[in-house]
């Protein structure tokens, strides 16, 4: 399960750590938006969101490939992959699989974490 927890963990981090570097950088070209995918993306440029989204992407990815601080990126990450997966799901079906993939194992992270969750709910 520990091996497993490694994999996981390192290509989750891994994409993360790509998708922001690739963002920042410039890497990659933007596929123009079409429909509802534009209003969406408009609507984020206003607000100025992405560049937070993609700065938590980073932290987030460099905590999971380096082992630190897992725990704490699991969950931060979790909100961010419920919309890329929910945007995917309505607007955007092509890129349902990766979403999906990523937010599968965060969950499995989260639960091979469990235990470190249970002061979190513990009633005082």
């Amino acid at each position: 399960m520990k091996i497993i927890m490694i994999i996981v963990r390192t290509l989750m981090g891994l994409l993360l750590l790509f998708a922001s570097v690739s963002f920042f950088f410039k890497l990659m070209p933007m596929p123009q938006a079409t429909g509802q995918a534009k209003v969406y993306n408009d609507g984020l440029a206003v607000v100025g969101i992405m560049n937070i989204v993609k700065v938590l992407e980073l932290l987030c990815g460099l905590a999971f490939v380096t082992g630190r601080f897992v725990t704490l990126a699991v969950v931060v990450i979790f909100p961010i992959l419920i919309n890329i997966v929910l945007f995917h799901a309505v607007v955007a079906p092509s890129g349902l699989t990766s979403g999906a993939l990523l937010l599968v194992g965060d969950l499995f992270l989260a639960y091979y974490y469990r235990r470190n969750y249970v002061s979190l709910f513990a009633i005082k």
